[in-house]
């Protein structure tokens, strides 16, 4: 088992359309606790082949609240967006 797999305490796969969206909970060796998010798309080549795109952010405890306020704050602005678009 590789060291990145001893670290992982918890994981969240998110299925939407043709992605998959990852959320994992890892910890460091000092046990401090930081986020992967990772996007997977699958994707075909021009040969026929079917392999998968990934993209991946990590995120540490000392940015998880303001990752989560920009979050909030975009999605609260999407939503009012919609809004004034069905004026």
């Amino acid at each position: 088992m590789s060291n990145d797999q001893n670290n992982e305490i918890y994981s969240k796969a998110v299925r939407a359309g043709k992605r998959t969206y990852f959320f994992d909970v890892k910890s460091t060796k000092s046990n401090d606790l930081y986020i992967t998010v990772t996007e997977s798309k699958k994707v075909t080549s021009e040969d026929g082949y079917e392999n998968y795109q990934k993209h991946k952010i990590f995120l540490y405890k000392e940015d998880f609240e303001k990752f989560k306020e920009g979050l909030e704050d975009v999605l609260l602005k999407i939503e009012e967006l919609k809004g004034n678009l069905t004026d």
